[in-house]
């Protein structure tokens, strides 16, 4: 393992975008879920992600950020260096952010090996999530893209699927047959019971270089833009509007699947990508003196008569909740949302159904 991610070349890449709206109105555009403390531990999920990464790269960690964040990230991450935080004038989807950094590392460092994880993720054991990332830096370093897949825990349908091949080597690494596309329950089941799938995390670990030039053979123009931006930095304003908007996954993961280019590492840690209020509800304890409500924030404002379910208060006002069982119950100064944690996912739709009004005060 002296190869793997302990040595200088490899860093950490941090894409920290995303309005988070299914966990709307606790995570708005202007402060989303990555900047919050979402598992009553004192550090957001962000400063968890650094955290939990810098004992595999030191100081060596990129973070990809909107402009409207770039003041905030910088309060949370006081640490990380100012040419360590590269702003996005607007959002482009995760290949720009993504393939950004690797322009930037590939220009400052040609064998730069970079692992891209999420802002917003909740991992378990983290010495198992080092274990597999170390892992990947392997393979990374013989040519792959490498992800890193979960293994699923039940059949979701809100997570795209790996499908796993051939061994490669002696270690748990292996091939990567397909990509799959969020299923529906049905096809989920199926997946499971193959034993072969696992859940997209979207972790990617690759040499810089590699997932330029594999993005080339596909999409060579947001390549070139890429790789421009990297030589001339000062043409961002310019260069960046038209730069494609698509995911790594459309963009590089899956055409390289089909060329036999994508090896995956079966992950062995509990993950979450807090997705909505339902996940969020699994990451909490129970509150003390009432079971089955879990809350985020100050308990000391509920009132609670043969409830269960999740609570957000404000820290303001007393909330009562009284004879309902899987209650959402999420209360800020502007907005109140009340739902069920069956329907958690559906939050969305208030957020699209809000913009349609026009009411960008509330997102």
């Amino acid at each position: 393992m002296s190869s793997g991610a302990s040595n200088e070349h490899f860093w950490a890449v941090i894409p920290a975008g995303g309005p988070g709206t299914r966990l709307w109105p606790l995570s708005r555009a202007s402060s989303p879920k990555f900047l919050h403390d979402l598992t009553g531990t004192g550090r957001s999920l962000l400063q968890a992600t650094w955290d939990r990464l810098l004992p595999l790269t030191g100081p060596r960690v990129l973070v990809v950020t909107g402009r409207a964040h770039e003041a905030a990230v910088r309060e949370q991450l006081p640490d990380l260096s100012a040419d360590q935080l590269l702003a996005e004038p607007s959002p482009r989807d995760s290949m720009a952010a993504i393939g950004w950094a690797a322009a930037v590392l590939e220009a400052r460092d040609p064998d730069a090996v970079l692992g891209s994880f999420a802002a917003d993720h909740v991992i378990a054991d983290e010495h198992a999530f080092r274990e597999c990332v170390t892992e990947a830096t392997v393979a990374a370093q013989e040519g792959y893209l490498v992800t890193i897949g979960i293994e699923p825990t039940h059949p979701a349908t809100g997570f795209g699927y790996i499908e796993m091949g051939s061994g490669l080597g002696s270690g748990p690494t292996r091939a990567v047959t397909q990509f799959v596309e969020k299923p529906d329950r049905a096809r989920a089941v199926e997946y499971l019971a193959t034993g072969r799938f696992r859940w997209n995390a979207g972790m990617f670990v690759v040499r810089a270089t590699v997932l330029l030039d594999l993005l080339a053979q596909w999409h060579p123009e947001l390549a070139s833009g890429l790789r421009a931006l990297a030589a001339h930095p000062e043409r961002l304003d310019e260069v960046w509007p038209g730069l494609e908007k698509i995911a790594i996954d459309h963009a590089v993961a899956e055409p390289s699947a089909a060329a036999g280019r994508v090896a995956v590492v079966p992950g062995t840690f509990g993950w979450d990508d807090v997705g909505d209020f339902a996940s969020l509800g699994t990451l909490l304890q129970d509150a003390d003196g009432m079971p089955g409500v879990r809350v985020l924030g100050d308990a000391s404002v509920l009132r609670v008569v043969d409830s269960t379910g999740v609570v957000v208060p404000s820290g303001g006002r007393v909330v009562a909740v009284v004879g309902l069982q899987d209650v959402v119950v999420v209360d800020t100064p502007d907005a109140l949302l009340v739902t069920t944690r069956e329907r958690a996912q559906d939050v969305k739709a208030v957020v699209d159904a809000l913009r349609a009004a026009g009411r960008a005060d509330l997102l």
